[in-house]
């Protein structure tokens, strides 16, 4: 029998983590994050789990402990968004660097200034290459179903990376939605203890984060990169498994309409449902459109996305961040690269879009889809970067 909770994606993403008997909390509240580890401290507060729950003074501590604590093998969970995760910034690269497999949830916001705090993807941008997983959800549903994932995934032996799970600021941690959840008993058999070779224990010790000069700096970086290259096979085996038990298969990428489109949509997050709505209203009216949502944007899927857009004759890639002084979006500039070296690829422009919050309406989101399709049959890209939604 299914059960489905009313709940708001922050919601989700505290109880996800409940089920998933975290060890320890670090967290420091940030709006519209808060939601998420203040549930979780009332789960604490009524003895509902056994977590260890650390009050911090800020974000920065907050990673910090998140660090020591996972070294310890302990499974790590903690949440933030906007300024707090700039303020994370300098213990995020460590936290990757140490092998830390820390789910964090982030509610994207708006950096400042001015000040905004509302949602955009500016935030985890600016973190893009700290060197950690990023997971782009569209819903609750997948909020919830992504944090449970996202500690299989991280604690794997073959990749031990921190990840992050991204939801939009309020479009996404505010709203509420019926979520499927699964009984306690169903996660903990999907997802067992975490156990490493490799923790700070002072029967077994082992030096952890040694000064590391020019003659073996280098080689723990290469070693992050091949870890972050197993995991697009982690993410779909782990995708495949947790579709077994709940009937809702996860993948890198998730495509609508796109194996017989001339055109299609690119974009991250909850902007996909109404792309989707759109292609399908403009297929009912003969136009070959489809959407790719991008789920899995670090490590980026590169060979998939290829394998996925190698017949499209154009794609409009939306970015809710912008890149300043560069010459694409961070999404876009992720696309362009992937795409550079096929022989024949799709025109390719890029849409920078709901900055601070603003909001992307249907209309929007149909010219863009006409854009792309004249693009599609002229071969003559206008803009190589559109403001959509942007005051003039």
């Amino acid at each position: 029998m299914k059960k489905v909770l009313g709940l708001t994606g922050n919601e989700a993403v505290a109880l996800a983590a409940k089920q998933c008997d975290v060890d320890v909390v670090s967290a420091y509240p940030i709006t519209p994050q808060t939601i998420m580890v203040e549930k979780f401290s009332e789960y604490v507060a009524n003895g509902e789990v056994k977590t260890e729950f650390i009050n911090v003074e800020s974000e920065h501590s907050a990673m910090s402990a998140c660090v020591g604590a996972s070294l310890t093998g302990a499974r790590v969970f903690t949440a933030t968004a906007s300024q707090g995760l700039a303020l994370m910034h300098e213990m995020m690269y460590i936290a990757s660097a140490l092998r830390c497999p820390i789910v964090m949830g982030v509610a994207n916001r708006a950096l400042s200034a001015p000040i905004n705090i509302h949602g955009d993807h500016s935030d985890m941008m600016g973190s893009r290459d700290c060197g950690w997983i990023q997971v782009y959800v569209e819903n609750s549903q997948e909020a919830y179903d992504s944090v449970i994932q996202a500690f299989k995934i991280a604690e794997d032996p073959e990749v031990l990376l921190p990840i992050t799970v991204n939801l939009d600021g309020f479009i996404i941690s505010h709203c509420m939605e019926g979520v499927e959840v699964l009984e306690d008993d169903a996660v903990k058999k999907f997802l067992p203890e975490r156990k490493t070779d490799f923790k700070i224990d002072p029967d077994k010790p082992l030096t952890i984060g040694p000064l590391c000069l020019p003659d073996f700096y280098f080689e723990f970086k290469r070693q992050q990169e091949e870890a972050m290259k197993n995991v697009p096979s982690k993410v779909k085996k782990v995708g495949i498994e947790f579709g077994r038990l709940t009937g809702r298969t996860y993948d890198v990428l998730h495509t609508y309409h796109v194996e017989d489109a001339d055109a299609a949509i690119v974009c991250l997050g909850s902007t996909a449902g109404t792309a989707r709505a759109i292609a399908e209203k403009m297929r009912k009216e003969g136009e070959k459109v489809g959407v790719v949502k991008v789920m899995l944007y670090r490590p980026f899927p590169a060979e998939e996305f290829r394998n996925a857009v190698k017949h499209l004759k154009a794609l409009a890639v939306l970015d809710r961040a912008c890149s300043p002084g560069a010459p694409a979006a961070p999404l876009g500039s992720d696309v362009k690269t992937a795409l550079y070296e096929m022989e024949h690829k799709p025109k390719v422009f890029d849409v920078i879009y709901g900055l601070g919050g603003r909001d992307i309406t249907p209309t929007d989101i149909e010219d863009i889809f006409n854009c792309v399709l004249q693009t599609a049959e002229t071969g003559i890209i206008e803009q190589p970067v559109m403001f959509v939604g942007v005051r003039e």
